[in-house]
């Protein structure tokens, strides 16, 4: 395939900045030769943004790493080229390599965990590169990376560069890896999902970040997500791959307003709409992807294609060109037809007025401080005060989502909730009974019914065991089956219902791609067959269909068995797509409180407001909020947010109280309402456009 068809408007000066022709990467298993990349092609030009979008285990991460050679000793590039400015990056001995990396190209991972050293101060991760390239002496480097560490939103950076990467949150570490990958301002710079463990606004100012170093200083960016919105608020263009191979390439903008391959149909189509009915079923293609060992004869999406026809079961499409401007892999589009839209999701029917009956699980001034070691003999002792007093209640059969900025203190909120912290004051009830302080045997009968989705699944996955011990542990523990086999047979069916073979029972978390532990992480939570699950950003790490198909499961569960959610996420619409109620959160405390439908459509609090703007779309218009998150270890006096409010005023040196505003709606503002701009975006062909149609 030629990739070097540039989007509308744009143009190339000179040679590209990157140059990939039939890149092929293998995996050598003791099973056989697994096709990861199989043919990919493309071109980025200086000051060119190019998206790499597709499933899990679609090949898109492995592409990313070979264009940097970062592949693991099992991996071998065996066919294509890769060149960097003319330069054959297949030909570099190891000591050129190094020097090309972190220099003049940069990789920012998809798991910061496993990309920070665990046993190196924050400030010397980020100043090591700076240093070792000789681009700055260490007393300036310091100065930078602090400086780095500020403009990735970073609380407080000069105390958080003394940090350890374990006393970050999941979204304090992404800001950390993207620090380090733009720290030496590279040429190219390739990310692997950089926004996915971040909240709305923090992933708004880390995608400005990317289209400033994209527009000022003419770096090449390859931008992997699954997120369609982030691709069409940044990308010119797209390649979309399945299966190891790219199926569809052309300017963003056409692909998501008419997309010429089923499988980029049925991932525009699988976005969460906002403009959609509360409790409305997501779009999404069943099936899983081709085994890489035995890829199928004609195209590769043809046991999953809605559209295909027959000589689609036995020919191998190549990448033909559709339109003018644009390529695809598909034997139904071939004559430059366009695919039909999709069905319109019914309106699902108005739920049942629910009986009076008292909420599931409640929390009354929840109260959770977290010291930290003393600096000094002398010194008073710090601490970090996570959550501030909230009070909240989740009814049976429900679902609460809960959203808020990174550090704001959701996932805290979560372990209260299911008691893997102790409260350091306040109450929780669970089915009627206190919590609080519970021993853990006390604990320990009401566990099959309190579970929990952990936002990062690697870290919440024994790397020791397969994933096939790790679903059958707690079923044998709580006697839920009568034997190992029985035990097995329950895991088989879990794996089945969240989207993965039964055969994957006897693999380790590390053979999974990110997506796919997630999905290991819901069936784990599903085995005891609970009443409260308490998700902490369950789809953060998955491609938007199967976002969309897990989505939908959880809802016919809640449907099926009366399961009530307690659901964190940073993506918005997927809130608003999934969950009844909404509460934001702010600093430890809740500030907002309302019907997920009066949320999104008339936010009250300011902060709601900034964070609904900040919702990835081309064309939107965002506010910006000035300042920064005050430091949880010293609280600000009055309203939290007061510093960094548009409509703040005197009386906000008092708190607000969080009180009733509106039937069923609740703020903690003196003012709520009076920030309510109504932005008139310039209108660009985008996601959001298509969906309306």
């Amino acid at each position: 395939m030629d990739g070097s068809l540039a989007a509308p408007g744009t143009t190339t000066l000179g040679p590209p900045v990157l140059e990939v022709e039939d890149l092929r990467t293998v995996f050598l298993t003791d099973a056989g030769v697994v096709r990861a990349v199989d043919g990919v092609s493309f071109r980025v030009g200086a000051g060119e943004t190019l998206g790499i979008v597709g499933e899990s285990g679609s090949g898109k991460s492995v592409t990313a790493l070979s264009l940097l050679r970062l592949l693991d000793e099992q991996a071998r590039i065996v066919g294509g080229t890769i060149r960097f400015k003319g330069q054959d990056v297949l030909a570099m001995r190891p000591a050129e390599l190094r020097a090309w990396r972190g220099d003049q190209a940069a990789m920012v991972f998809q798991d910061p965990m496993t990309g920070l050293n665990p046993v190196l101060r924050i400030l010397r991760q980020v100043t090591e590169h700076i240093v070792s390239h000789g681009r700055m002496p260490p007393a300036a480097a310091r100065q930078r990376g602090v400086d780095l560490l500020r403009r990735m939103g970073v609380a407080t950076p000069e105390r958080a560069a003394a940090s350890y990467p374990h006393q970050f949150s999941g979204g304090m570490r992404q800001r950390v890896m993207l620090a380090i990958g733009v720290a030496n301002d590279p040429a190219l710079l390739i990310a692997d999902e950089p926004t996915t463990a971040l909240d709305v606004t923090i992933q708004a100012q880390i995608l400005d970040l990317l289209r400033g170093l994209n527009e000022e200083f003419g770096t090449a960016i390859v931008l992997v997500s699954h997120d369609l919105g982030v691709i069409a608020s940044v990308c010119r263009r797209v390649v979309v791959m399945y299966a190891g191979e790219a199926v569809e390439e052309a300017a963003t903008a056409d692909v998501l307003a008419d997309p010429r391959h089923p499988y980029a149909w049925a991932l525009v189509n699988a976005v969460p709409r906002l403009d959609a009915p509360i409790g409305a079923k997501l779009t999404s293609i069943e099936g899983m992807p081709p085994d890489p060992l035995h890829l199928p004869q004609g195209c590769r999406f043809e046991p999953r294609c809605p559209f295909r026809i027959g000589r689609c079961a036995t020919e191998h499409p190549p990448m033909l060109e559709v339109a003018p401007g644009r390529r695809a892999r598909c034997w139904v589009t071939a004559d430059g037809r366009s695919l039909p839209r999709p069905t319109v999701p019914a309106t699902p029917a108005a739920p049942e007025p629910r009986e009076a009956m008292p909420p599931l699980l409640e929390a009354r001034g929840l109260v959770k401080h977290f010291p930290l070691p003393r600096r000094s003999l002398f010194a008073a002792s710090d601490k970090v005060h996570a959550v501030n007093g909230v009070d909240i209640a989740l009814g049976h059969g429900e679902s609460l989502g809960v959203v808020g900025e990174s550090g704001c203190g959701k996932s805290t909120l979560a372990r209260l909730l299911t008691r893997l912290h102790e409260p350091t004051a306040g109450s929780v009830t669970f089915e009627g009974q206190d919590i609080t302080h519970a021993s853990p045997a006390a604990l320990r009968p009401l566990r099959p019914r309190l579970q929990m989705v952990f936002q990062d699944p690697y870290a919440s996955l024994n790397p020791r065991m397969t994933v096939g011990d790790i679903l059958a542990e707690p079923i044998l523990a709580h006697g839920r089956a009568a034997n190992r086999q029985a035990a097995m047979e329950r895991v088989g069916a879990l794996l089945a219902t969240v989207g993965l073979k039964p055969g994957f029972a006897s693999r380790y978390p590390h053979e999974f791609s990110g997506g796919q532990r997630q999905r290991v992480s819901i069936a784990r939570a599903l085995a005891l067959d609970p009443a409260v699950v308490v998700a902490d950003e369950p789809v953060s790490a998955l491609d938007v269909n199967v976002q969309a198909q897990v989505l939908n499961l959880m809802q016919d569960l809640q449907q099926r068995l009366g399961l009530s959610y307690l659901f964190i996420a940073h993506d918005l619409a997927v809130v608003r797509a999934f969950c009844d109620r909404v509460a934001v959160m702010y600093l430890g405390r809740i500030v907002e409180e309302g019907s997920a439908a009066e949320i999104f459509a008339a936010p009250l609090h300011p902060y709601t407001v900034a964070l609904t703007s900040a919702i990835p779309e081309p064309g939107r218009q965002r506010v910006v909020l000035g300042g920064e998150p005050p430091s949880t270890l010293r609280l600000p006096e009055g309203c939290a947010f007061r510093a960094r409010c548009p409509v703040a005023r005197p009386a906000c040196a008092e708190p607000p109280p969080l009180r009733e505003v509106a039937p069923g709606r609740r703020a903690a503002c003196h003012f709520p309402g009076d920030f309510a701009p109504h932005p008139t975006p310039v209108r660009s062909a985008s996601l959001e456009d298509h969906q309306r149609r």
